[in-house]
């Protein structure tokens, strides 16, 4: 009796047993059963042979048991480039966005934005089908800026708001300008090359005019104008440009340059050329100075300078393109014949052949090919 209740006690523990654990866990206990006897190892003539028919079929067995994981992982990495990209698209869009705003509607001009023009090419206008870049406005504008709020003190965020847009109507004219002039010497062929932009700097350096050394010059051209030296070359390569283009363009005033040497070459006296074909007031005087002249002189070109000192007493010079001293003038084709070298100081005579300026041939080609500006002010 006693066995009997033991036996129904055991089959219902068992039971409840069997509905708590799971069938795999059960089934997984049961495997392990030391109790239990191996299954017994597969005769060796029953293992399937890999031969070169079937090859194919085995490989594709193992291939297709691999899928199951290599789909998923291709899903994952597909789904993350996607995400990636779409991000990222969406990061380049809004920069754009905020970019554009902060240049034509805010019309900003500090540092990070100057930076990014220099990356990305905004256009500022168009002239003559070519487009002119936002950052050689910017690169026009922040020279002002800097010099107006630095050496003289300026406030454009209050008081000088008047003056700061005039400034920003300058440098966008002064940069269209630049854009034609660059259109005028390819139709003419005309280029500057950097040597002759290093000589100009090394002519200016020896007069002592850019400072006694590059560290002074440097700093000079930043605390004035907040440039570089490199900048500055970049500068002087446009203003040389123009200058070789009004001389390439002016075809009168090169005829009287040629017309004045031919008749020195053949014998006329110096002066009396001087007379009847410069446009300088030392004409009166046969184009004499007036003065002895020393290499730092501040009111004669350095171009003019740098020939007059290779030159003996009696040589005469061929025409030298000769840049403006005072700012507003044109360039000149000059004619120097020297009367006294001593090393340190000169006396001579010139003739001075005015060029017209720039402007005159950028006007015309503007009435051709209007220009036309994206930057509203």
């Amino acid at each position: 009796m006693v066995r009997k209740r033991l036996k129904k006690f055991s089959l219902k523990r068992v039971k409840k047993v069997r509905e708590i654990i799971p069938d795999s866990v059960a089934e997984r206990a049961m495997a392990l059963n030391p109790l239990q006897s191996p299954e017994e190892p597969q005769p060796v003539d029953r293992v399937p042979r890999i031969t070169n028919e079937t090859i194919t079929e085995h490989r594709e067995e193992v291939l297709k048991g691999a899928r199951k994981y290599i789909y998923p992982l291709q899903h994952s990495k597909h789904r993350i480039v996607t995400v990636t990209l779409s991000i990222t698209a969406v990061a380049i869009a809004a920069f754009l966005i905020y970019c554009t705003a902060a240049l034509y509607k805010f019309h900003q001009y500090n540092t990070f934005i100057y930076r990014v023009t220099q990356v990305v090419p905004f256009p500022a206008a168009r002239a003559d089908h070519n487009f002119v870049a936002y950052e050689n406005y910017l690169f026009e504008l922040r020279r002002f800026v800097h010099y107006y709020q630095t050496q003289q003190q300026q406030n454009f965020n209050s008081a000088n708001k008047d003056q700061l847009e005039r400034f920003k109507q300058q440098a966008l004219s002064s940069v269209i300008d630049d854009a034609y002039v660059k259109v005028l010497a390819k139709q003419n062929k005309v280029s500057v090359s950097s040597k002759e932009v290093e000589t100009r700097v090394d002519q200016a350096r020896n007069q002592n005019r850019l400072g006694s050394n590059n560290k002074v010059f440097a700093d000079v051209l930043r605390d004035y104008w907040g440039w570089s030296i490199a900048d500055f070359k970049r500068s002087l390569k446009q203003e040389i440009l123009a200058e070789k283009v009004s001389a390439k363009l002016d075809k009168a005033a090169n005829d009287r340059a040629n017309t004045a040497l031919a008749q020195i070459k053949s014998g006329a006296d110096f002066g009396e050329v001087a007379k009847s074909l410069s446009d300088d007031p030392t004409k009166a005087n046969g184009g004499d100075y007036g003065l002895s002249i020393t290499k730092t002189n501040p009111n004669i070109s350095p171009e003019v300078i740098d020939v007059m000192f290779k030159l003996k007493a009696g040589e005469v010079s061929p025409a030298i393109l000769a840049s403006p001293v005072l700012a507003g003038n044109p360039p000149t084709l000059q004619i120097i014949k020297v009367t006294q070298n001593d090393g340190k100081s000169i006396t001579a005579q010139h003739i001075v052949i005015n060029l017209k300026d720039p402007s005159v041939y950028v006007n015309e080609l503007k009435a051709k090919s209007p220009p036309k500006a994206f930057v509203k002010f």
